[in-house]
């Protein structure tokens, strides 16, 4: 997956003071962990754990306020993988949805799958169900190839 670019970072910049925010120096922090640990998708707690070496004086509840209001502007998403946790990705702006997810029923190992596999399925929903789909989520549960390997 793409590293967010110059250009969302200055449009997330400007979501935030529109709605009243500045890109505090922790935000900044929180979001750079983000983005250095994209395709990792890590809970709070981790964010936390891995923001706190550079900035030790930051605290949970901050972490956890900056990644809800980061979800609530569009620059992440929550995912829920079945393990109890909730866990956040980056959102780009050129993805019209989320991408797909291959989770190892052995290992836990969490892959992502590039492209809109669903298109021709969301249009058949869209026509026989009189429904506009905004966004979906796919995961395919199974064995990772050094799983079904072994």
């Amino acid at each position: 997956m793409p590293k967010l670019s110059n250009g969302e970072i200055e449009h997330l910049k400007n979501n935030l003071k529109e709605k009243g925010y500045k890109l505090t120096p922790q935000r900044r922090a929180i979001l750079d962990t983000i983005i250095k640990s994209e395709g990792q998708h890590l809970t709070a707690e981790e964010i936390y754990e891995l923001v706190k070496a550079d900035c030790p004086e930051i605290g949970l509840a901050t972490v956890y306020r900056t990644v809800l209001l980061l979800e609530e502007l569009g620059a992440i998403c929550k995912l829920d993988l079945n393990d109890g946790s909730n866990r956040y990705e980056l959102i780009h702006q050129n993805e019209n949805h989320q991408h797909h997810h291959l989770i190892c029923t052995n290992c836990g190992k969490v892959l992502e799958v590039e492209g809109d596999l669903l298109e021709n399925l969301e249009k058949i929903v869209e026509e026989k169900c009189n429904f506009e789909v905004k966004n979906h989520s796919l995961k395919f549960y199974g064995l990772c190839s050094d799983c079904k390997n072994k």
